[in-house]
């Protein structure tokens, strides 16, 4: 008789883990974040919620590492339907970061419009709504969000600032950090608030109205 094989513990948490993360992207997105519960969470996956507090302290952490989880995966799709592009360098691999075609107005745009679809997107509004909110009020749980999520995001603009100002595309006296945020303020504004429709042509106005104010001087 063949020996029986031993269940793959790691397969089975790793499906409960997203199991776990789905229920809870879910759930926030029907019922929003503060009607969300662990107990909701544990019953939409098919664990038990004492599994859930053996990984996660409270539901704002669940919430945030299934965003994390989801937000990495959509980054992984974009990359493998992007192919080979600028920066790949010999691995075939397209490099992480906004594209650097030499072209900072046309690079940034294609990343705002992307940015545009995620925020417009069903599957992404509502969690990234319930945690932008509730780092308002949850000081640590904000602090999180931007270390996790945003930082590595922003840092991506910083770097391809920089090197629009090494090329002579952006004054010399510009600094990055604050540049960046002519570009993601405006759009996070009009999209928390819902004060006008957020669209590919909003986004590429911003870019315009940006990248002219960081112009080298005539």
């Amino acid at each position: 008789m063949a020996p029986t094989k031993a269940p793959d513990s790691s397969r089975r948490s790793d499906r409960s883990r997203r199991a776990i993360h789905d229920a809870a992207l879910a759930l926030v997105t029907e019922v929003g974040y503060r009607r969300t519960t662990i107990e909701g969470i544990a019953a939409r996956a098919g664990v038990g919620k004492q599994t859930i507090y053996r990984w996660w302290p409270s539901k704002a952490a669940v919430l945030m590492d299934a965003f994390l989880d989801l937000a990495g995966r959509a980054a992984e799709d974009a990359g493998a339907g992007a192919g080979s592009g600028s920066g790949s360098g010999d691995t075939g691999e397209p490099a992480p970061g906004i594209p650097d075609t030499g072209d900072l107005a046309a690079d940034l745009k294609l990343v705002l419009r992307a940015t545009v679809d995620e925020l417009n997107d069903p599957a992404l509004e509502a969690p990234t709504r319930a945690l932008t909110a509730e780092g308002i009020v949850d000081a640590k749980l904000g602090a999180e969000f931007v270390h996790k999520l945003l930082d590595p995001q922003l840092a991506l603009y910083v770097t391809r600032l920089r090197a629009a100002q090494e090329a002579g595309d952006v004054r010399a006296d510009v600094d990055p950090r604050i540049a960046l945020e002519l570009l993601i303020g405006p759009l996070m504004h009009r999209w928390l608030l819902r004060t006008l429709p957020l669209t590919h042509a909003y986004a590429d106005e911003i870019v315009d109205y940006a990248v002219g104010g960081l112009a080298p001087r005539a």
